[in-house]
């Protein structure tokens, strides 16, 4: 997939996946701006790349100044925006950790409100090749307790997802990608992370391993490239088929062990 020339806007992309997207466009000849909280570690990504055409923007996009604020610099900078990858979440868990009306407006800001604006923002500078890509993640569709706060803001994408695709029409394809288990060890600050499974954390896969960030930036760039043009308001769910396995107690050598109280 040829990437030259392009301009593509990564959120939260100082880190894990968002990272992993970051450093592959980058590779492949692209022109990145990315934005993150953690300075540190975007400052790290611009000093390893000082030779490519990258931006890295300091600052909190559940706040509507600091969405302003990027979106002015990558217009001015860039002039244009080929793809924008809407990455940026996380979570303050759920209502067993009685997550406050704050931290869960927080969480949905970040993951719902932001992609939204940021993409009426760039709107006014997509090519006529634009491509929006939303990280969703298996948890818009199954649930493990006290999640709720990143559970409703990944729900709340993949529907966002395809109400942009028709409104955007003619003007930007608009999909989505849901990650099941993905080990992002390797793009974080750990430079010599080892990841440390049991067994069975690979057979509960059925394609037999823990998914990697290669496996999710694969995808975007296929979601991005022509050979997807034809597809758009779509979810991808990359999760190894584990979300297709059917478990009950007692099959398979699986049981199970509520929690007893």
């Amino acid at each position: 997939m040829d990437f030259q020339g392009r301009v593509v806007v990564v959120t939260g992309g100082a880190n894990g996946i968002g990272r992993a997207a970051v450093e592959s466009f980058l590779s492949a000849g692209a022109a990145v701006a990315f934005v993150d909280t953690d300075k540190e570690a975007g400052d790290k990504i611009v000093s390893r790349f000082e030779a490519n055409d990258v931006y890295f923007h300091h600052g909190d996009i559940a706040e509507e100044a600091a969405l302003h604020a990027f979106s002015e610099a990558v217009k001015q900078r860039f002039g244009k925006v080929d793809y924008l990858v809407n990455n940026a979440c996380i979570s303050k868990k759920g209502i067993l950790s009685q997550c406050s009306y704050q931290d869960f407006n927080y969480v949905l800001a970040l993951g719902v409100t932001a992609p939204y604006l940021l993409t009426s923002l760039f709107l006014p500078v997509f090519t006529t090749e634009a491509s929006v890509v939303n990280i969703a993640s298996s948890r818009g569709f199954m649930s493990q307790k006290d999640t709720e706060s990143y559970s409703a803001a990944k729900g709340g994408i993949l529907s966002l997802t395809h109400a942009l695709s028709i409104s955007l029409a003619g003007k930007a394809r608009v999909n989505s990608i849901s990650p099941g288990w993905i080990d992002t060890g390797s793009f974080h600050k750990e430079e010599d992370y080892q990841p440390d499974y049991e067994a069975a954390d690979l057979l509960q896969h059925p394609v037999g391993r823990v998914g990697v960030p290669n496996d999710i930036v694969q995808t975007i760039r296929f979601l991005c490239s022509d050979a997807a043009s034809f597809i758009t308001g779509q979810n991808f769910t990359v999760d190894g088929g584990m979300s297709k396995l059917m478990i009950y107690h007692n099959d398979h050598g699986w049981t199970y062990n509520p929690e007893t109280k």
